[in-house]
């Protein structure tokens, strides 16, 4: 016959079973909780580590900027010993920088204005009407986002030559219109997808057009993907050098990153204002991703959602 002490003591067991856990344990539980606590201390730290590495270039160049050159090629510490904004204002005046950036906002602004419009309409036929050819056609863009750019650099120059736009703001804004259609098209349909087509039928019933309801209904529950599509768009096409560089042979037509080949084309290179260089090139970007980033994870999410 069971004592009474040792009934108790099952009967308080049972009605904690965490603390009977903890106290009396079981060991594999504990050698699990253990492990998973080590893993993810072994990956915080090798993303720590790979952190710092990534970043450091890019805090070195925001150093060099501040530093003369003679501080920069001695080497030293991270952080200039004295600091000064000469290099930056002697930098911007020396290659007129402001004739670049305005060349490089130009060509920005045309090319991700006419990715949203183009491919926002593209993103609505392929999410919302049902037209022949539209699954292959949906699969032919995704394939193409797997095809280099670099493979068709030589096609787009020949056809831009016998067009008349090479050497021409043009003959960079197509191309990168045309280059970004397959991710584009696919976040936009991801994001039209997402949303119910209640809203549309109901728009339907009340007399709307298919345009209205794009335009009124479709657009403004979209805007993060809208948002997504403008900076994947931007940055590369802010940024780009390869396609400037085979295109463009007039300096008053130059964009940023040819401005600041220019300064590497010296006979006797200038670290510090290479850096500064730099660094006018990538605060805007940097900028812009800040100010939109919180838009930008939404956009990926609907997108892939959808």
């Amino acid at each position: 016959m069971t004592s009474i002490p040792v009934a108790a003591e099952r009967a308080h067991a049972t009605a904690h079973p965490d603390k009977a856990g903890r106290t009396g344990g079981r060991p594999g539980e504990s050698r699990a909780r253990t492990r998973k606590r080590l893993a993810r201390v072994v990956v915080g730290l090798l993303l720590t580590g790979y952190g710092l590495v990534s970043v450091y270039p890019f805090l070195w160049m925001v150093s060099a900027a501040f530093k003369d050159q003679l501080e920069v090629v001695s080497g030293g510490h991270l952080i200039p010993e004295n600091p000064t904004f000469d290099t930056l204002i002697d930098t911007w005046n020396k290659l007129h920088f402001f004739d670049f950036f305005l060349n490089s906002l130009l060509v920005t602004l045309y090319t991700v204005v006419l990715t949203l419009v183009i491919y926002a309409a593209a993103g609505y036929a392929f999410a919302v009407l049902r037209f022949p050819g539209r699954t292959f056609l949906s699969r032919l863009f995704v394939a193409l986002l797997f095809v280099p750019g670099v493979t068709v650099m030589l096609p787009i120059v020949l056809l831009e030559n016998e067009m008349g736009i090479l050497g021409t703001h043009w003959g960079l804004v197509l191309p990168f219109v045309n280059g970004g259609a397959p991710l584009s098209i696919l976040l936009m349909t991801g994001a039209f997808s997402a949303i119910p087509a209640e809203l549309r039928d109901s728009a339907r019933v009340d007399g709307a057009g298919e345009f209205r309801i794009f335009l009124n209904i479709y657009l403004p529950l979209a805007q993060p993907a809208l948002i997504t599509v403008a900076l994947l768009t931007a940055i590369p096409t802010w940024n780009e050098y390869l396609l400037t560089r085979v295109s463009l042979s007039d300096p008053s037509a130059y964009t940023l990153p040819l401005g600041l080949q220019t300064l590497a084309a010296e006979s006797v290179p200038h670290y510090n204002n290479l850096m500064a260089g730099a660094l006018i090139v990538v605060i805007p970007v940097v900028l812009l991703f800040l100010c939109l980033q919180r838009y930008f994870v939404n956009g990926l999410v609907g997108a892939v959602k959808g």
